[in-house]
């Protein structure tokens, strides 16, 4: 593309319609069409110079002129309790449903990981003295020591907080890191994994491997689910710079992290009711046997609500991203 030529054709168009924009007044009924052609015009002509022929200087301006004559046209919009709704019932569940493929496999391997270090680490007194002295892991693990008094150190409400931040910044760091090929992604996960396998792995050479159990279920099913889904969807993220498919790898990147950064709001959610289990549920006085069971029922309705809400409204076309007249104005690209 010859720069200046395709700036001498359209100058006269841009101009036009910025113009347009300019008026005080309101517009008749053959300007605000006009207004609509020239702003698709416009459109087009900074699609067209980004793929061709980008100019930092040429494609602020109409970037810009886009913007407002995009605002004119459609007007301020803001955000009601209709839009929560969608999200929570569409949009949501249906990123999460589109993205099984990804974080379901993760989950299985990832629970692997610390099945195996906790045999490793339950059956090898010498790699237990590597983590701590004889003296403080009898602290950990006898009856009411810091693995059992944890979870009742704080009050409940301030504990379920301070759970409910530190998974959700978690969470969404394995949704925006994983824009740097996943990598990030799988540093994160095998942090949580092997926190997870040194509890399994000393609490089970003490004998006490079901208390560990009983004190991690009700809050950690969900918990994890909700990690799983976080690092599937980052890796999802990392994999779409390599292969963005037919899409371009800009406009792909762009629709998976429009997806992600909602998933993020809505796995906050999750986030918080696991916390919530964490901090009111998992330290009460309830038998172990009720404590686990609030803990299954909350995975199998996350799951229900993926599996049913989620794959009805994928299969309807939902993908989780923003709705179409609130993205960036583009041209088709060839596969």
């Amino acid at each position: 593309m010859d720069l200046d030529v395709f700036v001498s054709r359209h100058r006269a168009e841009w101009d036009r319609l910025d113009a347009l924009l300019r008026r005080r007044r309101r517009l008749d009924g053959a300007e605000a069409d006009e207004l609509i052609a020239l702003y698709q015009r416009a459109a087009t002509h900074l699609s067209l110079i980004q793929s061709s022929a980008p100019d930092p200087q040429l494609t602020g301006r109409l970037s810009l002129l886009v913007a407002r004559a995009r605002s004119a046209v459609t007007g301020t919009r803001r955000a009601s309790w209709r839009d929560v709704t969608r999200f929570l019932t569409h949009g949501f569940p249906a990123a999460v449903y589109r993205s099984r493929h990804w974080w379901v496999p993760t989950a299985l391997v990832s629970i692997v990981v610390p099945a195996l270090l906790g045999w490793w680490i339950g059956t090898h007194p010498e790699v237990q003295s590597s983590i701590a002295a004889p003296a403080e892991l009898r602290e950990l693990t006898r009856p009411g020591g810091e693995y059992e008094t944890y979870y009742s150190s704080h009050p409940a409400a301030s504990f379920a907080a301070q759970v409910w931040t530190n998974n959700a910044q978690a969470a969404a760091m394995c949704l925006v890191l994983g824009v740097f090929l996943g990598i990030p992604v799988l540093w994160i996960l095998f942090q949580n994994m092997l926190n997870l396998g040194v509890g399994i792995g000393l609490m089970s050479s003490a004998g006490r491997l079901d208390t560990f159990l009983g004190l991690v279920l009700p809050h950690g099913l969900l918990e994890l689910t909700a990690v799983f889904v976080a690092a599937g969807t980052g890796l999802r993220l990392g994999w779409t710079l390599i292969d963005p498919g037919p899409r371009s790898r800009r406009s792909a990147l762009a629709e998976e992290g429009r997806a992600a950064l909602g998933m993020a709001m809505g796995l906050a959610l999750v986030l918080f009711v696991s916390g919530a289990i964490e901090g009111f549920v998992t330290p009460s006085g309830l038998p172990t046997w009720a404590r686990i069971g609030i803990g299954i029922a909350a995975e199998l309705a996350f799951l229900a609500y993926v599996y049913v809400l989620g794959g009805r409204a994928a299969r309807a076309g939902d993908t989780g991203d923003v709705e179409e007249s609130e993205r960036s104005a583009g041209v088709p690209t060839a596969a």
